[in-house]
């Protein structure tokens, strides 16, 4: 990737995609700022190296319209905090209020544009909104990783009119995907969970190619489970893909790659906070009890297996986590991940909350800001964002 260290800064406007879609509350305040923390060594970087910062980021899905409650205003109050420094924020993304700002612009100084989806252009990735945008600055430093996966203009299509870097966070996240996909010390290992099959069929293919070990759990091991005759009852199920279980286990086979299933899960009559949990074998689930957790004897087997393996990647959540009853696995995983002396390195999304919600970072190589993206380069997807990044 063509690296910002590369780069004389001193007095050049740089203009930089960051990933500051961050979760707010009712009352619109921020929930999480690990997004907008992430960015942080690189806008340090160009500030120290005396660079002029024009931030740009999307906010929710405002839909091509101005919408008050997805303005950045209070994320660049939040990043002025986290910076000590002032961030100037204007009320549009291009236009000549914009580029009056960015021409009183200092070295060392930022400036945050308004939300870039504000403009139907952003989205079509339209040539013209592009080059608008591409028109503040004078080179293009991609560090939003987490919307990597869209060719929108703010993340590819100013890589038509400007010289385009990747950020460390980009840097990062791209160099420890690919280690875990294909560079890292073996046994390697995958741990799958989430709701569906269909959402992660490219995912496991790809992984097929790539892990020794890949361990099954959360509502699409039922599919799985279902297509070696196992009893699911009233689970997530999804019965149109029991051919293609079938085909997923035969390959694992035929490629030497341990894939392993659940032995015990924790069922229940409803997915609610006071439903009544019971443990049982997979052979065990009676026709109106649905699947929710892996079971004690499941999470024991995962452990060793963890403790085996050299590099891991974890992605999805391995039961009903919401709820205190059906969380024990997914937290005993995360812990057992924490622990191991391997490389580990934890999808976006859900995966990612948990560990947050255990105080559990510090236990962990890699926790990805992507969510979709993250998905799509382990699926072996080429990622927009991060093409326009390379030489």
């Amino acid at each position: 990737m063509k690296s910002l260290r590369d780069l004389e800064l001193k007095g050049k406007r740089v203009l930089m995609r960051v990933d500051f879609n961050v979760p707010t509350d009712k009352e619109n305040k921020i929930l999480d700022d690990a997004k907008i923390t992430a960015a942080l060594p690189t806008i340090k970087y160009v500030l120290e190296q005396g660079g002029r910062l024009i931030l740009m980021s999307h906010l929710g899905r405002p839909g091509g319209k101005k919408n008050g409650k997805y303005s950045l205003d209070k994320v660049a109050a939040h990043l002025s905090s986290l910076l000590n420094l002032p961030v100037t924020k204007v009320d549009d993304c291009i236009g000549e209020e914009v580029q009056q700002a960015v021409g009183k612009l200092q070295d060392g100084q930022v400036l945050l544009l308004e939300n870039v989806r504000y403009y139907e252009g952003e989205e079509k990735n339209d040539p013209e909104f592009s080059r608008q945008l591409a028109a503040l600055g004078e080179v293009f430093i991609n560090d939003a990783f987490g919307t990597a996966h869209r060719a929108h203009s703010s993340t590819t299509g100013i890589a038509d009119y400007l010289p385009a870097y990747a950020g460390f966070l980009m840097e990062n996240e791209v160099a420890m995907l690919r280690k875990a996909l294909g560079a890292g010390e073996r046994p390697r290992m995958a741990i799958l969970g989430g709701a569906k099959v269909a959402d992660k069929l490219g995912l496991i293919h790809n992984l097929l190619n790539k892990m020794d070990i890949i361990l099954i759990g959360g509502g699409m091991a039922n599919t799985f489970l279902k297509a070696q005759g196992k009893n699911v009852g009233k689970s997530l199920c999804e019965d149109n893909l029991l051919d293609e279980a079938r085909k997923i286990i035969q390959a694992a086979q035929d490629k030497k790659v341990r894939l392993v299933f659940p032995q015990d899960v924790v069922i229940a009559d409803a997915i609610s906070a006071d439903a009544e949990a019971e443990i049982v074998d997979v052979d065990g689930v009676g026709s109106d009890k649905m699947i929710l957790d892996i079971g004690p004897k499941t999470i024991e087997a995962y452990q060793k297996l963890i403790e085996e393996a050299r590099t891991i990647v974890w992605n999805g959540p391995l039961g009903v986590f919401e709820y205190e009853q059906f969380a024990q696995g997914t937290r005993a995983i995360t812990q057992a991940l924490a622990a191991s002396n391997a490389t580990t390195v934890i999808g976006g999304g859900d995966t990612s909350v948990i560990v947050h919600e255990l105080g559990l970072e510090e236990g962990i190589t890699h926790i990805s800001t992507g969510g979709g993206a993250t998905l799509e380069f382990l699926e072996g997807v080429e990622l927009p964002g991060v093409a326009v990044c390379e030489h």
